[in-house]
Order: C-alpha cells, then structure tokens, then sequence
C-alpha cells in the first residue's frame, strides 16, 4: 500500500476519533447544561408539590377545623406517617396550629423570613429543604389564603434522581476512542519507522558506497509504493552510474591504448623515413630510378604519418567540441572530381583496382569541401586496410531522395557480425578473422559520423563477411 494512502486513513481514523471525543464532550456539557436548567426552573418545585398533593388537598378543605377537631389532626398525623412527610400548618399571623415534625417546641412562625416558597431559600442543609406552600380554601369563586403548609422534604424527593448511565456510556466511548487513537499512533510509529526511516538510511548507505566507487550494492525494496518508486529510480540512476564509470575507464584504457598504438605505428614510418634518407646520404642509390623508388616509399610511410596525426588531432578536437565544420554552398561535381583524382592514383599503387564514378551529378549542396575530403578520404583508406592487392574499391554518387548518395564499395575480408554494433564507436579497431587486430587508430569511422551528422546527413553500411563492405553517406541538397 502506498504511503499517501495509508496515511490519508490514518489521518480519517484520527478526525473521526476526535469528533466522536468531541461530541462526547458536548454530550457532558449538555448534561450539565439540562440539570442546570432542572434545578433553575419550577420543576423541582412542582414536583415537591406533587408530593404533599394529599396532604395539602386535605388542609384545603379542613384547615379550618384543625384547631377544633380531633379527627382532622389524627387524620393528618396518619397521612404524614404514610407518606413519611413532616409539615407544620400555621395560621396567616404565623402562629403553629398544627405541627408534624419533631420540632414539638414550635410555636411561632416569623411569616417574613420563615416561609420560603423557592427552591434555593428553602434549603435547610444539603440533605433538606424546608419549603412552603400557601393553603387556599373556598368556593372557586371567592378563594382565600387561610393558612401555610411548610413542609420538610428530604433532596430526592425534591430532584429527580440523576441517572449516570448515559455519562458512564460517553466515558467509556471517550476510553475506547483514546485507546484506539493510541493503537493508531503506535502503528503509524512503526510504520515511519519501517517504510521511511530505514528505506531513508538504507538510501544513505547506498550513496556512501556510490561516494567511494562502489557500485555493486543493490537498493532493493520489497513494496510497491512511494519508497519503492524512489529505490526503484535510485537502482536505475547506479547502474547507469555503473555503465558511465565502466565506459570511463574503458575510454581511458582505450586512449592509453591508442596513443600506445599510435607512437608505435608512428614509429615504424618515422624509422623507415631514416634508414632510407641515411640510405640516400651515404650515396647508396646508384641511379635515379633507385632515388625515385626511394622517394616512394618515404613518400608513402609520410602520409601514412600524415594521416595518424590528422586523425589525432580531429579526436582531440572532437573530444574539446572544437571540429569547425563550415557549410558553403557549392557544387558537386568539382569538388567530389578533385577529392577522388589523387585518392584513385594512390589506391591504385597498392595494386589494388579503384573505379571511379562515370557521372558525378552537379548539384548545390551546403558542406565543408575540407572535411567532406577527410571524410570520403577516411572510408577509403579504411577500405583498403580491409583488402587485398586484387581486390577492387568502387565510388559511386547519385541522387536519392533530395540527398546526394556517395557509395564506397569494397571486395575486401568484410566486418565480421560481432563488430558490426560498434564500428562507428572511438577507439574501436576490428578484429579479422584471424583474431589480429586492424591497423589503425579506431578514430576515422567515428570522426566521419561526427562530420556527416554535422552536415545534417546521415551514414551507415552494410557488409557481408568475407565479401566486403559498402558505406553510404547521404548529404541535403
């Protein structure tokens, strides 16, 4: 489950708990709020009178005769012995006529400050109340007070016992809500604990080891949530750390490689240019024939140096983002004349065939004559680092599409399956099937692609193992 949601109902447990405490505290309030109001209003004392309700109808209609008759006094004795209500009867003046309460020496009432006829005044102590109620006798019509009834009742006849059963039902659910809001906290601890702070220092341990070079531990992580979305980029972002790293010090061992392979096949022309000028100094060529057959060679081991060295230079400026590459309108059919002629002399004295195109098409094109050179210049001599003397390298151009096409043909050995994914990769240098390595630097392919994409044209090849190969360079018109 995902953090987001889990925490979202969490957080909906966690309010709905809170509402529920808050409502429970509203019902308390309320509760205190309705005795409040039961205590305040008449209630308690129309509950009182409902109470002594026999006793005051009787005085109604023999109050007057207390003081003569016998039968009215015992009368109200009995009534007061069976509902177990003590009450004194006085006269409007205040004196006692009839009294049954234990208070026996009673004799007079102060009407001003001894009869209370509400709830609060008439409270004797916290267990009584001592409240009064007037006696009224005569026909509807013509009523009179003829008396007081003060009667002693104790609290819980006066209140309505309260029942604590709905604030004990409130407490109890305000206990089982804190309990689970406590269950809820301690889950959600453990759950930051175990999906956000041991992911998060697992992800430091990861990057302390990425710090030091170390890129073989592997953040994993089991769910499938906001946690396993990031190992999940972090595992991606180390592995290709890891292939970035691993290319850097393949680039590295490469260069190394290279500018061993270079400073040796350096050397062997650089060598070869020596022994034949000493040669020639020490007057060992007996005739011209000999000098130019000198010259020959030491014209052939110069260019050869020539060529190391230019695809030297281009690597280092490609790798500084410095290869100028200058588009200018010019036509093809010169320029393509004039880069072919002393390629096709060359490869011809390496006994190997060179055809020509027949018709070179003469159109506008945007390009650097100086690097289209180097270009086409680069796909031969790689040609014939693939041949043999017998064999036979062929250019041809035309048009395709809005592009000029120049096609490079070779009957050479053929690039074998194996290499073909990284013949335009720096530093890469073929194997033939005898498992030596071509000569060469493995910069020309990739200094032609960088080139022609310069252009904003495209170059790609096809070969066939033991047949051999054909590239082809597509420039806009």
């Amino acid at each position: 489950m995902y953090l987001q949601a889990w925490i979202k109902r969490w957080l909906i447990v966690a309010w709905i708990g809170l509402l529920m405490i808050a409502i429970c505290s509203g019902g308390f309030l309320w509760n205190d709020h309705l005795q409040g109001q039961r205590e305040d209003s008449g209630y308690v004392i129309n509950r009182a009178r409902l109470q002594v309700s026999e006793i005051m109808h009787y005085l109604e209609q023999h109050g007057q005769e207390i003081a003569n008759s016998v039968e009215v006094r015992d009368a109200l004795l009995n009534m007061s012995k069976e509902s177990q209500v003590s009450f004194v009867y006085t006269g409007l003046d205040g004196r006692v006529l009839f009294n049954a309460s234990s208070d026996t020496e009673l004799q007079q009432i102060d009407v001003k400050t001894g009869l209370h006829y509400d709830l609060y005044q008439a409270r004797m102590d916290q267990d009584h109340f001592r409240i009064a109620f007037p006696v009224v006798a005569g026909a509807a019509q013509a009523q009179t007070q003829v008396g007081n009834a003060i009667f002693m009742l104790p609290v819980e006849d006066v209140f309505v016992p309260k029942t604590n059963g709905a604030l004990y039902l409130l407490l109890a659910t305000i206990v089982v809500i804190v309990m689970i809001l406590c269950i809820s906290l301690l889950l959600l601890t453990r759950k930051i604990k175990q999906d956000v702070l041991i992911p998060v220092h697992q992800l430091k341990d990861y990057s302390e080891a990425i710090l030091k070079g170390n890129y073989e531990p592997k953040a994993t992580y089991d769910e499938m949530n906001e946690f396993g979305e990031v190992h999940t980029m972090f595992e991606q972002m180390r592995m290709e750390i890891q292939h970035l790293s691993r290319r850097r010090e393949e680039q590295e061992q490469a260069q190394k490689e290279l500018i061993t392979n270079i400073s040796h096949d350096l050397k062997t022309p650089l060598a070869t240019l020596k022994a034949y000028i000493e040669a020639m100094r020490e007057g060992v060529c007996p005739d011209m024939d000999t000098v130019m057959e000198y010259a020959r060679v030491m014209y052939s081991n110069t260019e050869k140096m020539a060529r190391l060295t230019d695809d030297l230079l281009l690597h280092a400026l490609k790798e500084l983002g410095q290869i100028s590459v200058t588009l200018k309108e010019r036509y093809s059919k010169e320029l393509l004349e004039s880069i072919l002629q002393p390629i096709a002399h060359y490869v011809r004295t390496t006994g190997v065939h060179f055809i020509e195109p027949t018709d070179i098409p003469n159109v506008l094109i945007h390009l650097d004559g100086h690097r289209l050179e180097q270009v086409v210049s680069n796909l031969i001599t790689n040609a014939l680092k693939h041949t043999e003397p017998g064999d036979t390298i062929s250019v041809n151009t035309e048009l395709e599409q809005g592009k000029l096409k120049i096609t490079i043909a070779d009957t050479g050995r053929g690039i074998l399956p194996q290499d073909m994914p990284f013949v335009f990769e720096r530093y890469f240098q073929g194997k033939t099937d005898r498992g030596s390595g071509t000569e060469g630097s493995g910069l020309g392919l990739s200094i032609c692609k960088y080139i022609i994409e310069a252009h904003h044209g495209t170059i790609f090849f096809r070969s066939i193992e033991g047949q051999g190969t054909t590239f082809y360079c597509l420039i806009p018109l």
